[in-house]
């Protein structure tokens, strides 16, 4: 999947998010969407790594599950960075379910696109 196509995903799966919990996540409008997205992506290619390395004990002791609050670390971060009162989710245990539902949502696109070409 490209980047585009990535941001594209992320956007989509924020607005459809927030329509879905709106007492969880909150999204201002399309374009605060948009930057969520970009910021995220910035942060999962600067800061995600770090935190793997430094949280690898922690993944391996819990076989993988603790990857799902470093990914709602920077799903705070992002909301921290574009602002609470343009995207912000309600608490942390509402950013680890945002993270496990956006980490199924790529699953199922990643798959379907490589799908596509293996034919």
């Amino acid at each position: 999947m490209t980047y585009f196509q990535r941001l594209i995903v992320n956007t989509l799966t924020f607005i459809s998010l927030s329509v879905i919990f709106p007492n969880m996540i909150y999204v201002r409008s399309i374009w605060m969407a948009i930057i969520a997205a970009f910021v995220l992506s910035i942060l999962n290619m600067l800061v995600k790594p770090v935190l793997t390395i430094l949280s690898l004990p922690f993944t391996l002791l819990t076989f993988g599950l603790f990857s799902f609050i470093v990914n709602a670390a920077i799903l705070k971060m992002t909301s921290s960075f574009v602002g609470e009162m343009n995207f912000g989710f309600s608490s942390f245990g509402a950013a680890i379910l945002m993270a496990v539902i956006m980490s199924v949502v790529n699953m199922i696109v990643s798959e379907r696109n490589l799908d596509k070409y293996k034919e």
